[in-house]
């Protein structure tokens, strides 16, 4: 039987999706195989006296740097025509610097990752009951409105910097014996962790405040009326169902931290932006270097999105907002 146009078109876009999915997959590992295979080699490989050293690069970046600088020749020789001989040069004298600033980018991202990871679920904890106040507190709600709307009403960097120069915080941190000594962190990570927390929980607590007043009415009184206590239905009844219509609001959450984090620098958190930019200084390779920096992002991005994606996939009730009634193209 001849084959349809349609059933030929169809055949086309799963094979175009498939190549997707496996470059994508491709791409993840190449990501996530060289950030680990660089924390590996850094805290454990080079004490043990096995690898390059911690801090020190795989390969050398000279041989792309000689092919830079001869490509570079041919480019100005060949004069117009020179210019797609010029890319290369610039590709590989990317490649070049990408090799050459890898291990600082790497210790940055696990300080970027870290620092994300800490502020959701620390801010989660805080945002779960400041929602619950605001839907179902009676007059305490106005205490939960008065602190999401202050948290949310000022920009996450003044709010760094009154915790890290407003506040005696920083001295108290000083102070105490484990910080900044060994694997724990400086004071001013610690401080960062308490700001993103802060400002993350009341972003996270509208979105849950959204999905708790999403959920029908209906549901807790149900739940009164079988013995529950006010507090028993929420905690049974109505937060299990808002927290899965929630995912996709924490999703954003999460890419914002990440991206956010970068003000963390500010405060002098060695983190992914602050590397990068010490480096661009120096070397006053701005544009390759964010390029690279902001692929680095990009990476911890889409991971994140991928995570959530198959964590909301997992909890959701089929017919009661699924996650595959949310995706794109889906009509």
């Amino acid at each position: 039987m001849a084959e349809t146009p349609a059933v030929g078109v169809e055949r086309i876009r799963a094979s175009i999706d498939r190549s997707g999915q496996l470059l994508a997959v491709l791409a993840a590992v190449a990501f996530w195989g060289w950030l680990l295979t660089r924390w590996l080699n850094d805290w454990l490989l080079a004490r043990l006296g096995i690898g390059p050293g911690a801090g020190e690069n795989y390969f050398s970046p000279a041989p792309f740097e000689a092919a830079a600088t001869s490509l570079e020749s041919t480019a100005a020789s060949l004069d117009t025509f020179g210019a797609p001989v010029g890319w290369l040069a610039s590709g590989a004298d990317g490649v070049a610097l990408a090799i050459d600033i890898a291990p600082a980018l790497a210790t940055g991202a696990w300080y970027t990752i870290v620092l994300t990871v800490a502020s959701v679920v620390l801010g989660f904890c805080i945002a779960v009951p400041v929602a619950v106040i605001r839907v179902y507190g009676g007059p305490a709600r106005w205490v939960a409105l008065s602190y999401t709307e202050l948290i949310r009403g000022t920009p996450l960097l003044a709010q760094l910097f009154v915790l890290y120069y407003g506040l005696p915080l920083a001295v108290w941190l000083n102070d105490a014996d484990l910080v900044g000594r060994g694997f724990v962190p400086e004071q001013a990570f610690w401080i960062a962790i308490l700001g993103f927390t802060i400002n993350g929980s009341a972003y996270q607590a509208e979105y849950i405040r959204g999905a708790l007043e999403s959920v029908d009415e209906g549901q807790l009184t149900a739940a009164r009326a079988i013995g529950l206590t006010k507090f028993q239905g929420i905690r049974h009844v109505v937060l299990p169902q808002t927290l899965r219509y929630a995912i996709p609001a924490w999703t954003n959450e999460l890419v914002y931290l990440i991206k956010y984090s970068s003000l963390a620098a500010f405060i002098t958190v060695p983190e992914l932006y602050f590397r990068a930019s010490r480096i661009a200084s120096s070397t006053l390779e701005y544009t390759p270097i964010f390029v690279l920096l902001a692929v680095v992002y990009l990476g911890l991005v889409l991971t994140g999105t991928a995570i959530m994606g198959r964590i909301e996939r997992r909890v959701a009730i089929p017919g009661l907002g699924a996650a595959e009634g949310r995706k794109q193209g889906d009509k």
